[in-house]
């Protein structure tokens, strides 16, 4: 039998399938660092390094047409994933011939950063509805006056928040505000102001709340925590301060009520357990069903694993980390009736064909979703506290370091050699009798690099999940310092986002200056994907019926 080969299509071709009514997942499978310097505005990240363990949650459908891309120097990598999702039994799998230099040739836009979508909408959101904020200034001025009632909500996860956050700032995810902020602020009096890192969780936050129609005044900060800093403000840092558990009835029935409109203004569909069951099982159709919820209601419910979570404000935030396939259905759930309803009429805005459903027991009747994890026939893992004993006895083994770049950087093991899946045959020798050491962080990503090994004929491989702290402490030589990788070989790392969390006022500047342009690098087409203030005129609103 004849082996399938991807199709290559041209940038012009991609460009009408991109802005087309069909199912399509738009992949750069280069890893986070090269994705995040230059990429296409729809395209979805699923680094090869780790392609076949998340390439089925973000496009679960094997008959999705796919369309897959790199640049000039990860032609091999391009070329590697779509024999390997050829193997999954992935039917229509075609690559961008030339890749993004060849897009950019055509004349279409690139765009660095990550997450540029939501990004851009957050932008356009605040232009269209003319959400109010405050500047750093003016927010500092209300906290310090005598008898003012302020209340600051930071719209994003806890482990962000914990990093910096504004001084008396409370966490609350822009996915439960809809839900808690009358426990919150209860008193209608009391001014919300709502932050985050930059802009976009700071204006969807506040404009979510607006549209809700909470009494209260309602601002987002301006810059976010990285307003407060650059107008050299001091920030906190650990604080633990967070929304209530528990929300009263009376509370939650005022939040329903306001939800519930909302839903139908922007004509979001509730659907029942028939309709998601004959959608499930259309071959021809993607659901992603999403309990938008917190992790521990999550976990509490036990739902098959088909069912995602997915947190409301990072979906939001984050929608190419959920949901990996263009025109497809997304189901909400909440169990609450507040929070979907409002996340629900954000995604509708962004282009997105959205569904609520209620029944708890329709998602438990789901079936379990199929996980990928390779069958490896000789490669052996061993616990790390015996790396000792085994590199010991084995003095000649090939110490191969799989653990993010910047962590290689910080501590290693003397002689161990950085490695990622897309230059793993480069760093190897043709030896392939050499015994081979594979050290990472993540179980998943190791395996995928054994698998690959035995592929090419190694028989001697070797895997160990260790962090930092566990190679330190086994008391073998160590070397640091980033004069071990080179930046330019860190194709895991994105310098330009993180610099601006480290103390780097130019690096923030330099990410407000970026997101706040992003908008004037749009074209037509990608402007008009967005239905902004629509209740239900986009061209995708038909399908919601």
């Amino acid at each position: 039998m004849t082996e399938a080969k991807p199709e290559h299509i041209s940038a012009d071709r991609l460009k009408t399938l991109i802005h087309g009514e069909a199912e399509l997942a738009l992949i750069d499978v280069r890893e986070h660092g090269q994705y995040g310097e230059d990429h296409l505005f729809f395209a979805v990240p699923i680094a090869y390094s780790e392609l076949e363990t998340r390439i089925v949650r973000l496009v679960p459908n094997r008959g999705t047409q796919i369309v897959l891309y790199g640049d000039r120097q990860s032609t091999e990598a391009v070329t590697a994933a779509a024999t390997a999702l050829l193997r999954l039994g992935y039917r229509d799998v075609a690559i961008l011939e030339g890749g993004i230099e060849a897009w950019k040739k055509a004349g279409y836009s690139t765009f660095a950063g990550v997450h540029v979508p939501s990004k851009t909408f957050g932008e356009l959101a605040e232009h269209a509805y003319g959400t109010p904020h405050l500047s750093a200034e003016q927010l500092r001025e209300r906290l310090a006056e005598t008898g003012r009632q302020v209340i600051v909500l930071d719209g994003r996860p806890l482990d962000e928040y914990r990093k910096m956050s504004i001084p008396g700032a409370i966490c609350c995810p822009n996915g439960e505000l809809a839900f808690r902020v009358g426990a919150l602020a209860p008193d209608p009096e009391t001014e919300i102001v709502v932050n985050c890192a930059g802009r976009t969780r700071s204006i969807i936050g506040a404009q979510t709340l607006i549209n809700l129609g909470i009494p209260n005044p309602v601002y987002a900060l301006e810059n976010g925590t990285q307003g407060w800093y650059l107008a050299d403000y001091p920030l906190e840092r650990q604080a633990d301060r967070r929304y209530p558990d528990e929300v009263a009835d009376e509370v939650s029935a005022a939040s329903r009520d306001r939800a519930q409109a909302l839903a139908r203004r922007f004509s979001i569909a509730m659907i029942d357990a028939a309709k998601l069951r004959s959608w499930w099982e259309n071959d021809g159709l993607t659901v992603f069903v999403l309990d938008i919820r917190t992790e521990e209601e999550f976990v509490a419910d036990r739902f098959p694993s088909s069912v995602r979570h997915a947190p409301g404000g990072q979906l939001l935030q984050a929608t190419d980390q959920y949901v990996g396939t263009r025109n497809s259905r997304i189901v909400l759930y909440d169990g609450d009736g507040i929070r979907a309803p409002v996340v629900a009429s954000w995604l509708k805005q962004l282009g997105w064909q959205v569904f609520l459903i209620s029944d708890r027991g329709a998602l438990s009747d789901l079936p379990e979703a199929p996980d990928y994890r390779p069958v490896l026939k000789r490669a052996q893992f061993i616990e790390p506290a015996l790396l000792r004993q085994f590199l010991e006895g084995h003095p000649e083994t090939v110490v191969l370091d799989a653990r993010p770049s910047q962590e290689f950087r910080k501590s290693r093991l003397r002689g161990a050699t950085w490695v990622i899946r897309p230059t793993l045959m480069e760093t190897v020798k043709d030896d392939r009798s050499e015994n081979i050491l594979l050290l990472g962080e993540k179980r998943e990503k190791l395996e995928l690099l054994a698998e690959d090994l035995e592929r090419a004929g190694f028989a001697e491989i070797t895997l160990a999940v260790a962090n930092g702290a566990t190679l330190t402490s086994l008391g073998l030589p160590m070397d640091e310092g980033a004069d071990g990788l080179l930046d330019e070989a860190c194709i895991d790392f994105l310098f330009f986002v993180h610099d601006r969390h480290e103390g780097n006022k130019v690096a923030a500047r330099q990410y407000l200056e970026w997101e706040t342009n992003l908008v004037s690098r749009l074209d037509p087409l990608e402007a008009g994907s967005f239905s902004i203030g629509d209740t239900g005129n986009s061209r995708r609103s038909g399908k919601n019926n």
